[in-house]
This record gives structure tokens, C-alpha cells and sequence, in this order.
């Protein structure tokens, strides 16, 4: 019997562990590593305090502007008021890992309670930030001062006022959404059409508030079928049927709806077209096998590299030539054609995820090929067919250099072109401009949310394969 040279000492296997590799062996961290985090903790608060004492003093030797509020030792109040929450909720952090501990009966460490309380109110104040610049836009819509900036009451004791960051109500008006409806004609029938839209939107509120709450009922599916085709149907005409000449307003202001009328109108059927399109060929690809398909795939990959601005020239030769320059046809089929390669490899990568024994037992039963992708595939894709839609009249509904391009005439014109003739060397329509966008937003945030889970969940549903 052969003894081995250096026999290991018999220790006991972790789990996960296969029975002839070598034992596991815990090892305390070394005080470097112990360190690490806290002296990365304390640089970072240094580099903080540095930065805040240099913009202080950068401050300090400069004029004092009529937008910007100072008052002397602001930051020091500041960071009181942070040291003051901070206290706040390691007390609280405190109360809650006493309560946790008597009613769970386990141990709970507080760093990790006041870690999780620091941590919401930094996300907080993040939100803060982020929110301002929207509440600010909006505020601006209201204001019938044609300025961007807020008037400061130096009178006031709350310093949000005096600094001009909130506004003051009693200022606020419709001045300037007026001016985006001054001469627009609106027959009968579309003042009809928008207001069962409206009771239909209203209507389908009401079901997801009742869905929500576990009023699930077969009735109550159909209901909100129907009525979610009846808003489409309505809206669908109200854009479509809408004509410039019932914009009869002397200026840009009083044509905004029809440049929201013509995006939602391209924005529309380059989605309605991007399905068309990318289904067929993702489907195609994934699950016939042809001369040149691999190919395929790596010029769609290819072409994914470019930006759509070095096609420009190309793009606008090509239009003009099959005499679709200014018009919305040709903006839609550019848009349509440069987002056929991502939306095809998401839709390829849905199909594949599918049990292809489906397809084969239509196939057995006699459907063609063209059949089973019609009657087996596209009722089991609404999901992925909701976030191609959506993603491309979101990617859309928003460009402007392609649109600057192609579209010539305030007839033509989308809401990016619109929103930039309300601003020149001269003078800016901040208020008005300030409307337009906001209007301008509606329509794709309420999309966007109406159908976010679809959206959500068919941003992952081509990266699943069987």
C-alpha cells in the first residue's frame, strides 16, 4: 500500500464542495482589507467637505445675481439640518431594532437599520433634484410672464419664496395654453369623439382600480377588452381626420396640436410597421433555416454600430428620388427602416423561447407555415408585440434631426420641429414653449404607463431561450 508524501489533515468538506478537491480553509481578512472600506468612507467625505468649502469660496468673491438667493451661512444651516435628520433616524433606527427584535425574536443589527433610513433619505433627496426640473417646467407653463424664471418675493419669510424656487399661485394662469387653441376649428363630431374618449379612459381607470383590488370577473375581462378597443378606435380617428385647415391661427402657437396630431399620426404607423416587419423576419430567422441567414444576422449587428446621422444624405437622396420628401410617408418608412434590426433580433429571441413542439403539432395538422405563425405564434406574442410598438413610438415621437431633414412647412411639422420654432437669436416663447412641451408629453407618458408592463416585460422576454 503506497503512503502519501504530505497526507492532509481530515477536514470536514464544505457544502458545495466535491469530495477530492482540496479542503476548504477559512482565513481571517487582513487588517488592510478590514480597513478598506473605511478609509474609502472617510476619502469620500473628505473629498465632499473639500468640494463644498471650494464652491463656498468661489461664491463668496462674486456679484450677487437677481436669480440666485444668497444667505450668509447657508451651507452651514444645511448641513445642520442633514446632521439633524441623520439624529432623527438613528433614534428612530434604534426604536425600530427593539420593536423588530421583541416581535420577531431575533437578532437585528442596527448599523443595518440606520444604514437602510440613511439610505432612503439620500434617495430622497435625489428624487428631489430630479423632480425640480419637471415641477419647474410646469410651473413655467402657468407663469404669463414670458420668462424661464420665477419671480422672487423678497418680502416673503420662507426663503423658497424669497429665492424664487416656488412660485406664487395667485400669478398662475391658462395664459399660454390659450394660445396654443386661438382659431383651431373643432366640429361637432371630434368634440364627441375626444368625449367618450374621455368617459372610455375614465371608464377603464375605474376597472384597474377594481381589478386591483381583486373584482377579477370573466365579465369584467370583456369590459375592459372593449373598452380599450373603443378609446383605440376613437383616438385613432381624431388623428387621422384631423385637417389643417381647421387651424386657422396666424402664428406657430395656434398650429402645436396639428404638429402633435402629424407625430402621433408617423409615431403610429412606424410602430404599426415595425411589427409588420420585424415579426415576420424575426420569426423567419429563427426558425427556417436558408442560404444566408447567418449572414443576416451579423449585417443586423453591423449596422448597429452607425448612428442614424450618417445616413442622413443618403436617406434624403433616396426620398427625393421616390418623390416622398415633405411628406409624413417618408419620415415614416425611414423611421420604420432604421429600427428593423434591434426590434428583429428581440423578436427572433422571443420566438426561440417558445416550445417549437407547438409549431410542429399545428404543422402536423395541416396548417402551413404561414398559418402557424399567424394562429400559434402572434396569439402567444402580445407581450413582446406591445413593447415593439411601444419602443418604437417612444424612440420616435421624440427625434428631430431625421424630421428637421426630411419635413419642410409648419403643415408638416412634428412636435420636436414645432417646440424649435417657438425659439430664435432674438427672443424665446419660454412660457409658451413651456405649455407646448407639457401638452406635447401627455400622449406618450399616458402610453408609456398604460402599457409599462408590457413594456418592462418585453425588454427581457428575447434574452430567454429554451
Amino acid at each position: 500500500m503506497t503512503v502519501p508524501a504530505n497526507p492532509q489533515p481530515n477536514l470536514p468538506l464544505q457544502d458545495g464542495d466535491p469530495g477530492d478537491a482540496t479542503p476548504y480553509v477559512h482565513r481571517e481578512p487582513g487588517p488592510l482589507r478590514k480597513a478598506l472600506p473605511w478609509l474609502v468612507t472617510a476619502a469620500l467625505v473628505l473629498g465632499i467637505i473639500w468640494l463644498g468649502t471650494s464652491m463656498v469660496k468661489s461664491l463668496e468673491g462674486r456679484s450677487k445675481g437677481f436669480v440666485i438667493l444668497f444667505i450668509e451661512g447657508g451651507w452651514k444651516r444645511f448641513l445642520l439640518f442633514l446632521l439633524a435628520a441623520s439624529g432623527v433616524l438613528a433614534l428612530t433606527s434604534l426604536i425600530g431594532q427593539k420593536w423588530g427584535q421583541a416581535r420577531t425574536g431575533r437578532r437585528i443589527r442596527y448599523l443595518e437599520v440606520l444604514g437602510d433610513q440613511l439610505t432612503h433619505l439620500f434617495l430622497m433627496l435625489v428624487v428631489l433634484i430630479a423632480v425640480y426640473p419637471l415641477f419647474y417646467m410646469l410651473v413655467a407653463a402657468f407663469n404669463p410672464v414670458n420668462s424661464l424664471f420665477l419671480s422672487p418675493d423678497p418680502q416673503s419669510s420662507n426663503f423658497l419664496y424669497r429665492a424664487g424656487l416656488l412660485p406664487k399661485l395667485d400669478a398662475l394662469s391658462y395664459e399660454n395654453f390659450q394660445k396654443l387653441f386661438a382659431g383651431v376649428v373643432i366640429p361637432g363630431w371630434q368634440v364627441l369623439a375626444a368625449t367618450l374618449a374621455g368617459a372610455g379612459l375614465a371608464a377603464l381607470g375605474l376597472v384597474a382600480l377594481l381589478r386591483r383590488y381583486g373584482r377579477e370577473s370573466a365579465a369584467m375581462d370583456r369590459l375592459n377588452t372593449w373598452l380599450g378597443r373603443l378609446v383605440i378606435v376613437l383616438l385613432a380617428l381624431l388623428v387621422v381626420f384631423i385637417t389643417p385647415a381647421q387651424f386657422t391661427g396666424g402664428d406657430n402657437n395656434s398650429k402645436f396640436l396639428l404638429s402633435v396630431r402629424n407625430t402621433l399620426l408617423v409615431s403610429g404607423a412606424t410602430g404599426l410597421l415595425g411589427i409588420l416587419l420585424s415579426t415576420t423576419a424575426g420569426y423567419a430567422i429563427a426558425r427556417l433555416r436558408f442560404p444566408g441567414r447567418f449572414q443576416t444576422l451579423l449585417f443586423f449587428i453591423f449596422i448597429q454600430m452607425f448612428p442614424v446621422v450618417l445616413a442622413l444624405v443618403a436617406i434624403y437622396g433616396l426620398m427625393v428620388q421616390l418623390g416622398l420628401s415633405n411628406s409624413l410617408i417618408g419620415l415614416v418608412l425611414a423611421y420604420s427602416g432604421g429600427a428593423i434590426a434591434f426590434n428583429t433580433w428581440i423578436y427572433k429571441g422571443y420566438v426561440e423561447s417558445l416550445p417549437l413542439s407547438l409549431e410542429e403539432a399545428a404543422l402536423v395538422d395541416g396548417a402551413t407555415r404561414w398559418q402557424t405563425f399567424l394562429r400559434v405564434i402572434l396569439p402567444l406574442s402580445g407581450g413582446i408585440l406591445v413593447f415593439i410598438f411601444l419602443n418604437q413610438f417612444i424612440g420616435t415621437y421624440a427625434e428631430y434631426i431625421l424630421s428637421s431633414v426630411l419635413l419642410t412647412g409648419v403643415e408638416k411639422w412634428t412636435v420636436g420641429l414645432m417646440l424649435i420654432s417657438f425659439t430664435s437669436d432674438r427672443s424665446v416663447s419660454w412660457g409658451i414653449f413651456a405649455a407646448a412641451a407639457t401638452l406635447g408629453a401627455l400622449p406618450i407618458v399616458l402610453l408609456f404607463y398604460s402599457f409599462q408592463r408590457f413594456f418592462v416585460g418585453g425588454a427581457v422576454a428575447g434574452g430567454v431561450k429554451e
